[in-house]
């Protein structure tokens, strides 16, 4: 009989990062708050994990990251103008962000890498298996990863973690994994982890993306990882030892995903992706495709 694991409640969002791509805009507000079409990136984020399911939702942050916590947080004084003016529409979008979820913050004082902000969500997740999701990777709604990946976490035990194809050529640019074929088309048993390996030595071309379903036995194997590449705690470290042995807090299995991807974290990507994104929108998508159909034709 298949046997059973905890029910998953609680997301991370690791969102302390200094968004050094991006500057000047970046210069004073934080990277997560930059809009992809009207709504900022990390809102999408939200959205994705309260459609799996978690509504617990604990946010890593940083030094000036306080507009994360205000988006999320009551505007009285916007609501009660929206109020006056009757325009119910524009009211409901506000208040769309502050009804999400349940929100929490805690500060990453010092950045010192992903596995060091994924540790600092440990006293609020305690011992149950919890998720960690990306802001730079934007999963279309459509395409419900996260959702997959917590079956397979419920189901197996251990921890999951994203696989994406990509070229080659570009795995330096990614953690990649080795895998094991099983009995799901869409599930594979991770073996090894390498962070950003050289070229010619990545063992696929599977790379991870931004979305994690971690077993709370990672917390204690980050406290004692050391610096890895970048003089940072990487994830990748942590995980890779959980895939070598399954008696420390169960397998690693992937999820190889073959859906919609935006990557925010990357400026050409970002464009590409409110582009993508502006297109597909019942109430943008005609006028702008036809706009976008006319550019591109007298520019070529």
């Amino acid at each position: 009989m298949t046997q059973s694991h905890p029910r998953i409640s609680k997301a991370v969002i690791p969102a302390a990062g200094l968004g050094t791509r991006f500057l000047p805009a970046t210069k004073a507000t934080p990277k997560e708050m930059l809009p992809v079409v009207d709504k900022p990136a990390i809102q999408y984020v939200v959205e994705e994990a309260v459609g799996a399911g978690l509504s617990d939702v604990l946010m890593i942050t940083g030094r000036n990251k306080r507009p994360l916590e205000d988006h999320f947080d009551r505007n009285y004084e916007l609501e009660s103008a929206l109020t006056r003016k009757g325009d119910a529409d524009r009211l409901s979008k506000v208040q769309e962000s502050s009804d999400l979820a349940t929100m929490h913050y805690v500060r990453q004082g010092d950045p010192r890498g992903l596995g060091h902000a994924v540790l600092c969500a440990a006293p609020h997740v305690g011992d149950q298996p919890f998720a960690v999701l990306l802001g730079d990777d934007l999963i279309d709604p459509r395409d419900p990863l996260l959702a997959r990946m917590v079956e397979v976490q419920e189901r197996e035990g251990g921890s999951v973690v994203a696989l994406m194809e990509v070229e080659p050529s570009q795995i330096h640019m990614y953690g990649c994994a080795a895998t094991e074929a099983t009995t799901d088309s869409d599930v594979v048993r991770v073996t090894g982890l390498v962070e950003k390996p050289e070229p010619g030595e990545a063992p696929s071309n599977l790379a991870v993306i931004g979305r994690y379903v971690l077993d709370p036995s990672v917390f204690g194997i980050l406290r004692r990882t050391e610096p890895g590449r970048g003089g940072e705690i990487q994830l990748t470290d942590a995980l890779q030892l959980l895939a070598e042995d399954e008696e420390i807090g169960g397998p690693v299995h992937g999820v190889v995903f073959k859906g919609r991807r935006y990557d925010t974290g990357d400026r050409g990507d970002y464009l590409r992706a409110i582009v993508r994104l502006a297109c597909e929108r019942e109430d943008l998508g005609p006028d702008f495709r036809s706009w976008l159909r006319s550019y591109v034709s007298e520019e070529l």
